[in-house]
């Protein structure tokens, strides 16, 4: 018997567009195959957003576009532009891995 769990993969990009550069991760496996840890890498996953989609990573949310209030166009405050995506990778309920599924999530390019 299989089952499926869920990675996700969270970029923050440098603008709104999803081929612009990525400026901030995190990573999330639901499989248990991996512990991802804030800091773990120098390198982001991917470069940019469409990276992620040529990988096989599916967009499911984007942030909301909100202008910023005025007079605070240039003060520091969280990452506007904040992308989820998931895969979903079939695992054996013996705990293995499917042939095919993906096993890790993937390295920097």
């Amino acid at each position: 018997m299989t089952t499926t769990r869920q990675q996700v993969l969270v970029l923050y990009l440098d603008t709104s567009a999803l081929d612009s550069r990525v400026v901030g991760w995190a990573r999330y496996d639901g499989t248990g195959s991996t512990r991802p840890t804030t800091g773990d890498s120098d390198e982001p996953p991917y470069e940019t957003g469409i990276g992620a989609l040529e990988d096989g990573w599916r967009l499911f949310q984007a942030a909301q576009l909100v202008p910023p209030y005025p007079g605070a166009e240039h003060a520091t405050s969280f990452l506007k532009h904040e992308f989820f995506f998931e895969k979903l990778v079939s695992r054996q309920a013996d705990g293995g891995e499917r042939p095919g599924a993906v096993p890790q999530l993937p390295r920097a390019r």
